[in-house]
């Protein structure tokens, strides 16, 4: 046997503060990356064109980040379960290290992965939860169950000590001369385009993908704009977020890296208004933290709600309805915006996410998964688990203490649009308008067939009565 260490690559798509890599570097001297197309998930009806040009772009950075450690990067398609096991045997591989997901799925192929492997004696690394600050076996409530809840999740996970980030991996010795032969006769490819692939995404991405460029994001969003991040973080007409959730999905940059720049510019502050600010972006890498725990341990999650009251609910589901909040065309602009900007960015602001699903679910009367699964058709940063949870919370279908949560687009847009600045760059029709009809919604028929945009498809208020008597009755049943 040699001493080759195959690391399989999922949402880790970098070489610096991998824990999974640095142990297998630890190990042996040689090691390859190895990226496996399944097609059990990019033959899936929720892959995002978008997405996936963002995920080539990574691994194209990725690829070139081994060459410069002296390695590479192997591509693979087809069965993770059947060709990675063929490829380590045909190697002579010593090992095959991954670090760990919380998906149903993900959990299933891996345990199968790691039977096949070591019934060949090809060791595996055991469990590394280097996607998450905190092992989902390390947080529980006091009578060892695991949180429902976030706020007393928070405070625990909170009082935790977090590791620090690990060395970046250099000077590994790659594949030689024989053994590349030997990779390309059992599966090793070219890394293909998106196009390849079947996704076509024609608009140039917001974001750039790969390790540095993600860390240019993060030091960016560092310098001011988390000083500022608890007032402007509500604003989708401005730069008030890091823009790190697609970075964080594919693993371009490390949790722990993003978490000691947070404690960074917490010594760095000078008020107690920044620290604030600083607190609240630590409590939204929480937030994520919970959902991936909460679908670890919740798997039922990713195919339907937790409470009771909506596994069965009696959703009136109208497909025009839909089409039409779809396309941005319902007649409330900052539900349209939202929709628009999703549209052509791949990309939507998150409290616009809440007011759209808000509205969706109680306005529209529209089942849940309808719309998380639109998100995951047309989002950069789709991920299952903080998906799932986002429209759990604002269906009020999923673990939270708030029974039940409905937003009004009207005053929502009043609080965090009261110019309509984000509804004129997203809504061309609607920039010549004043900004208290932006604002209001209060446009004339007239004006708004001289514009050519719609009618409010619903009465916010109507559909509110409407929902909240459905919801009574589903409780009364539950």
């Amino acid at each position: 046997m040699s001493n080759l260490i195959m690391f399989w690559h999922r949402r880790d798509l970098r070489i610096t503060d991998n824990t999974g890599l640095l142990n297998a570097r630890e190990l042996s001297p040689q090691v390859v990356g190895l990226f496996c197309f399944d097609p059990h998930i990019i033959k899936g009806n929720d892959i995002a064109p978008v997405r996936m040009k963002y995920m080539v772009g990574c691994l194209q950075a990725l690829q070139k980040d081994y060459q410069k450690a002296g390695s590479q990067l192997l591509i693979l398609q087809g069965n993770p379960v059947k060709v990675i096991p063929k490829l380590a045997i045909a190697l002579n591989a010593k090992a095959v290290f991954w670090n760990w997901d919380v998906e149903p799925y993900a959990q299933k192929r891996d345990y199968m992965t790691m039977e096949v492997l070591r019934n060949q004696g090809i060791q595996v690394l055991e469990q590394n939860w280097d996607h998450l600050l905190s092992s989902p076996h390390d947080i529980f409530t006091g009578t060892k169950r695991p949180y429902t809840v976030y706020s007393p999740f928070w405070k625990n996970w909170n009082s935790k000590t977090k590791a620090e980030p690990v060395y970046r991996l250099d000077n590994i010795i790659g594949l030689d001369d024989a053994q590349k032969e030997i990779a390309a006769n059992n599966g090793v490819i070219a890394l293909p385009s998106s196009r390849d692939l079947g996704f076509v995404w024609e608009s140039q991405l917001i974001l750039e993908p790969g390790e540095t460029a993600a860390k240019e994001k993060l030091e960016k969003f560092c310098k001011k704009t988390i000083n500022e991040y608890q007032e402007q973080r509500n604003l989708p007409s401005i730069e008030g977020t890091s823009q790190l959730s697609a970075a964080l999905k594919f693993g371009v940059i490390s949790i722990r890296t993003v978490w000691q720049a947070t404690l960074k510019a917490l010594e760095n502050s000078c008020s107690d208004e920044t620290k604030v600010s600083i607190h609240a972006y630590q409590q939204e890498l929480a937030w994520r933290e919970f959902y991936q725990h909460v679908m670890y341990h919740f798997p039922e999650l990713a195919e339907s709600a937790y409470r009771k009251a909506f596994k069965n609910f009696p959703w009136e589901n109208n497909t025009e309805y839909f089409q039409a909040w779809c396309k941005g065309k319902t007649g409330y602009p900052i539900i349209d915006a939202a929709m628009r900007q999703l549209n052509q960015t791949g990309w939507m602001h998150n409290r616009c996410r809440m007011i759209v699903a808000s509205f969706l679910t109680k306005d529209l009367i529209i089942d849940s998964q309808w719309g998380e699964k639109y998100f995951m058709q047309n989002l950069i940063d789709g991920d299952l688990s903080s998906n799932n949870g986002g429209w759990q919370w604002s269906t009020s279908s999923g673990m939270d203490p708030k029974p039940l949560r409905i937003f009004n687009p009207i005053s929502q847009t009043q609080k965090f649009d009261r110019e309509g600045e984000y509804i004129r760059k997203w809504i061309p029709e609607l920039q010549s308008l004043d900004p208290e009809y932006l604002v209001t919604g209060k446009i004339s028929p007239l004006e708004r067939h001289a514009i050519n945009y719609p009618e409010p498809i619903v009465d916010h208020n109507h559909q509110q009565k409407r929902f909240k008597e459905l919801y009574k009755q589903a409780t009364d049943c539950k």
